[in-house]
């Protein structure tokens, strides 16, 4: 099946790395409350606001900020991308056909739990639910795919 938007197969284990990784310093940051000044460095913002006090906002500000978030962030999107768009050993008809229903389901299933979370989860709670909601799409697609993979390998044998 000739699918030109994936990567080639190499990617997936480098995605596998950096997507762990990422999980794991995401789970370390959010149970430990971390708030270390290790990676505490000069960044370039876009925007730098202080809420409604307007105290000291403006576009394009260097600022002092710890990076470890935004290292973890990019870790789980990259990898999750890698995983998820890079070819199996033999991409056929199959495999594509599992792809496409594991992107839909994750995208219905996503929503839906963002639609209940909207209903019933409010002030800063609502917001972790949707900064998680940046990565659930991708992990919802890779354990369903791989979990329909896994149930297709053992109906074989």
């Amino acid at each position: 099946m000739k699918t030109n938007y994936l990567l080639p197969y190499k990617f997936k284990a480098l995605g596998w790395v950096l997507f762990i990784l990422g999980i794991v310093g995401g789970l370390y940051v959010l149970t430990t409350n971390y708030e270390q000044d290790i990676l505490s460095t000069n960044v370039l913002s876009i925007y730098k606001g202080e809420s409604l006090s307007g105290k000291e906002s403006g576009f394009f500000k260097i600022i002092k900020n710890d990076i470890l978030d935004e290292i973890v962030a990019l870790f789980i999107i990259v990898g999750g991308m890698f995983v998820t768009f890079s070819r199996e050993k033999v991409e056929d008809e199959f495999i594509y056909k599992l792809r496409k229903d594991s992107l839909v389901w994750a995208v219905i299933f996503n929503y839906s739990v963002l639609l209940i979370a909207i209903l019933f989860v409010y002030d800063f709670a609502f917001f972790d639910v949707l900064v998680f909601n940046m990565f659930t799409p991708l992990m919802f697609f890779i354990l369903r795919f791989n979990f329909l993979k896994l149930k297709s390998r053992s109906h074989e044998e």
